[in-house]
């Protein structure tokens, strides 16, 4: 019976996968309906902490960002690029790193993608390098952005089970991704033909109607920001700092009942007081904020944990016993194997929460030792192996020159390169620095 429930679990990601936005985490309460009414299997209980975690981060993200605070930041982003046109296979997904870092959602990445595209093209450089680089970069930067939905999944996981902290995390995770990007920048910078010599680029440019069109295209920053953008950056900013230094420096929390405040509670109470602050101080619109896009991203992120996460745990918890003594020896043996899990997850159901959530705590049950299971935290970014996620279809729109692309046979698109360099050489680097500081 249990690979019959396996295929219901493998069947209800698929479909969802498939339906796209809420879909993913719809289809799994399908999924819990089959294995509780069918087969008898009782729920575990829903990941309620991570969702109201997550929540109240969007919240105050989605005021950020109703506030100007994202204009601003795109503003910044330009006047960097375009300071640094020759190296912009390295500054622009530093850029995005940073933004994703700041936002906690690889989303951001929409407002500089024009900008990039363009300094790329008007400065001779092949634009599908920064803008691949840039797209997996503000993906991989999830893990290293301590308020971003994953990192907020995997703190409970570690804390909960190793007494691990959020500093510990990031202190593994942001110089194993910005080691692995980089490494990865530098074989990018060498892909594709010169940007000159494109042949897709000098037929379009045989177009009398396209070389108008980018003789006059001008620059996409925002020209006025509203009053409170620059307000809404710094309270978020603070928050973020907060929040780290909470997490890293437990005897700073209130203590209730000799132990501290848990890290779920101080991060809701600390960002739904900055979104509040930035409510008041910043004057952001809160029916605006509630139909941003950061915020419409962070409810789909909330409803695919509910479903998928859920569906996952009751499935594994069900067959605790047996999953350990099917793969543990082999985990044991070779560690690395249960990254390859968290990247094939990830590509089925497009969440790297939701992966987190769903296999770190079957890490933890196998016994993996922590800094082995931090150290593969990375590889919980495979949105790119499918070529169908918004900021890549984005890229390739924004690229008026043709070099960002999805090949032939799909899978030879612009991405797959980059993504698979900077996932391998991340794990890599995260071992090396898990070893050292845990």
């Amino acid at each position: 019976m249990i690979w019959l429930q396996l295929a219901v679990v493998i069947l209800c990601i698929l479909i969802g996968a498939r339906i796209g936005g809420i879909g993913l985490g719809l289809m799994g309460g399908v999924g819990l309906a089959i294995l509780s009414f069918v087969f008898g299997i009782q729920p575990t209980s829903p990941p309620i902490d991570v969702m109201l975690m997550i929540l109240a981060v969007v919240s105050a993200v989605a005021c950020m960002q109703a506030a100007g605070g994202m204009d601003y930041l795109v503003q910044v982003a330009e006047r960097i690029l375009r300071k640094n046109p020759k190296r912009i296979t390295f500054m622009a997904p530093a850029v995005t790193y940073v933004f994703t870092m700041f936002a906690g959602t690889g989303h951001v990445a929409y407002s500089v993608l024009p900008v990039i595209a363009e300094v790329a093209r008007r400065t001779g450089v092949r634009p599908e390098r920064p803008m691949a680089m840039s797209v997996i970069s503000s993906q991989v930067a999830i893990v290293a952005s301590p308020i971003a939905a994953a990192t907020v999944a995997m703190l409970t996981v570690m804390s909960s089970s190793y007494g691990i902290t959020l500093g510990q995390i990031l202190g593994v995770t942001i110089p194993a991704t910005v080691v692995g990007l980089f490494l990865a920048a530098l074989v990018t910078n060498k892909l594709g033909k010169e940007l000159k010599d494109d042949p897709e680029y000098q037929r379009r440019l045989e177009d009398p109607e396209y070389r108008r069109k980018i003789e006059e295209s001008v620059s996409v920053s925002v020209s006025e920001l509203k009053p409170g953008a620059k307000t809404s950056v710094l309270l978020f900013l603070l928050g973020a700092v907060m929040v780290v230094v909470m997490g890293a420096l437990p005897a700073l929390r209130p203590q209730f009942n000799g132990s501290a405040m848990s890290m779920a509670h101080t991060i809701e109470i600390i960002m739904l007081t900055v979104a509040a602050l930035t409510v008041w101080l910043a004057k952001a619109d809160v029916t605006e904020a509630s139909r941003g896009d950061v915020f419409i991203a962070g409810v789909r992120a909330i409803i695919a944990i509910f479903g998928i996460a859920w569906l996952g745990d009751s499935f594994f918890g069900a067959h605790d016993a047996l999953l350990k003594g099917g793969i543990s020896d082999l985990v044991q043996s070779a560690p690395w194997a249960f990254a390859i899990a968290l990247f094939v997850l990830s590509i089925m159901i497009n969440s790297q929460a939701a992966t987190t959530s769903t296999l770190m705590p079957l890490g933890v049950a196998l016994g993996l030792p922590v800094a082995s299971l931090i150290a593969m935290f990375p590889a919980v970014n495979g949105y790119f192996f499918v070529p169908n996620y918004g900021p890549i279809i984005a890229a390739i729109d924004f690229d008026s020159t043709g070099t960002t692309k999805i090949g032939k046979y799909v899978f030879n698109h612009s991405f797959m390169i980059p993504g698979l360099l900077s996932i391998v050489f991340s794990v890599i680097a995260g071992f090396v620095f898990s070893s050292i500081l845990l």
